[in-house]
């Protein structure tokens, strides 16, 4: 994960480690359709959206359907100023930027993680799967879960990350949910990155 232009923090995160090993492009992640991604620019889901939550930090997420449910660790910021990624050598974990705005409270909140790794597919191998409309749940610090309703999967080259939509303010809870994805290159990785845009609805 790197420093995108300006402010902005873009995945660039490459691993693709496992597809080379495997010698196969048949085993790449699945891609989002276009039928998933926001029609005009970013549009509210039908859902209401539920009143911000205190802030908490994150500790866990689930994503039931595509089968995620893994611990949330905190992410610093390297030395070059970048974003620290999770550890390569675990498939299940997903992390979130600690200085940023935690899942539930108002403003847009981050989690990223590893699409695989040199074993196999990793925690967000299959976000480009999701659909509108599907739950994604982030358990917190404080006991309470966020449930936050998909409003679109977009997929963006890695020199056309737009900052400003997936990372800029918002009034609402808002999240993002970030991996590697698009096309595949041997020499240079993943090419680009997908990314899941979800609004809270409710809390339990």
């Amino acid at each position: 994960m790197s420093r995108g232009k300006g402010w902005g923090i873009a995945v660039a995160a490459v691993i693709g480690v496992w597809l080379v090993q495997n010698g196969s492009t048949d085993v790449t992640p699945p891609v989002p359709s276009a039928a998933e991604a926001f029609a005009a620019g970013p549009q509210q889901h039908a859902d209401a959206a539920a009143p911000p939550l205190p802030p908490s930090a994150p500790a866990r997420v689930r994503i039931p359907a595509i089968g995620v449910d893994a611990p949330v660790m905190r992410l610093g910021l390297a030395p070059d100023g970048s974003l620290e990624v999770p550890p390569t050598g675990n498939r299940n974990v997903a992390g979130w930027f600690r200085d940023g705005t935690p899942p539930g409270a108002k403003g847009t909140a981050i989690i990223a993680g590893h699409v695989d790794n040199a074993d196999g597919p990793a925690v967000f191998y299959a976000l480009g799967a999701l659909k509108k409309g599907h739950r994604i749940e982030v358990a917190r610090r404080d006991g309470r879960t966020a449930v936050f309703t998909v409003d679109a999967i977009e997929v963006y080259d890695n020199d056309r990350f737009p900052d400003r939509k997936v990372y800029g303010p918002a009034d609402r809870a808002e999240l993002r949910v970030i991996t590697c994805g698009g096309g595949f290159d041997e020499e240079t990785g993943y090419q680009g990155n997908v990314v899941a845009y979800a609004h809270l609805i409710g809390v339990r």
